[in-house]
């Protein structure tokens, strides 16, 4: 992402600024010519330290942690955050001062899309501690857009369902929610596999990544049935596909390798639960969890708050 003289309009899904010319979406302004040969500074009203190093990569200032949310201790991002990474916390927070756009002059879906197409794969992952579950929630409601446009609906972020190869055993996902009620609190990081069974059916279980984690990944693995659906049954909202957890006993002859056996799920995921899931981007979904109840007066309620999935790089 690079930036020149001129002016023009950026489309984004809230406020949309007019600025210098951007080259892949960028939201940034060259300061004034220098005879200093250090490289020059980018400079952006919501993200004062951002700062060009070697090209490409970034060093993130106090105000572009505390925007994307990275400021606690155990979110703080360890890299130096790239270019097209910030772009995206840029479109999906982007600057109150900022001009808006027409909304029916673009997809803000498709423009999510392409900037996460823009990031190499073995980088994607670190969107999961650039976005914070407030920006893990605009995402699924930018990823709502989508179903407006039918060439960008039938674009999938994982080939999971489509093309079941039998020697892959498993596709692995990082993720991120914000955690949810004190029964679930390791699953504010966690990892999700999705498997295919013998059955012909696509599977997945949740592995916990904190210690109170792992104990539930032996004792009661968390084992879902994946299908596809187009409605979020409590909200009516579309959808790509439903995690069905059920009561957690699959009628399976082989799990892959090291995969504990299923047992009944613990409460609340034996309460009906089932993750709503849509594609956002190349190996990115989002989710909602919702605990619909057996009770047939039962009223719906998400259990935890949007989850971002981010597909496990494997060279």
């Amino acid at each position: 992402m690079t930036a020149a003289g001129g002016f023009c309009k950026v489309p984004l899904p809230f406020a949309t600024p007019t600025c210098s010319k951007y080259r892949g979406g960028g939201l940034i302004s060259i300061s004034p010519a220098s005879p200093s040969p250090s490289p020059p500074a980018l400079r952006l009203s919501s993200f004062q330290g951002l700062r060009l190093y070697s090209g490409r990569g970034i060093a993130v200032g106090a105000t572009a942690r505390a925007r994307a949310g990275v400021n606690g201790a155990s979110d703080t991002a360890s890299f130096e955050p790239y270019l097209e990474e910030m772009d995206i916390v840029t479109f999906l927070d982007p600057p109150n001062d900022l001009i808006p756009l027409d909304p029916n002059s673009y997809n803000p879906a498709a423009y999510l899309w392409k900037k996460i197409g823009d990031i190499p794969e073995e980088r994607r992952h670190r969107l999961l501690q650039l976005l914070n579950p407030r920006l893990i929630s605009i995402a699924w409601e930018i990823a709502g857009t989508r179903y407006h446009d039918p060439k960008l609906v039938n674009k999938t972020a994982s080939n999971i369902l489509s093309d079941k190869d039998t020697s892959t055993p498993f596709q692995v996902f990082n993720c991120r929610t914000n955690g949810g009620p004190s029964l679930i609190a390791w699953m504010k990081y966690f990892k999700k596999a999705i498997f295919y069974g013998n059955n012909g059916n696509t599977y997945g279980r949740f592995i916990g990544g904190s210690i109170m984690g792992h104990f539930s990944n032996q004792s009661s693995p968390l084992y879902f049935e994946v299908t596809q659906t187009k409605e979020v049954m409590s909200t009516e909202q579309p959808c790509d596909l439903a995690y069905e957890f059920g009561d957690g006993l699959l009628d399976l002859d082989e799990y892959p390798s090291h995969f504990p056996k299923p047992v009944k799920h613990p409460y609340p995921f034996n309460d009906e639960v089932v993750i709503y899931i849509r594609h956002i981007g190349p190996g990115v979904l989002v989710g909602q969890a919702w605990q619909e109840g057996k009770k047939l007066d039962q009223v719906p309620q998400k259990l935890c708050g949007e989850i971002l999935m981010v597909k496990e790089y494997a060279p």
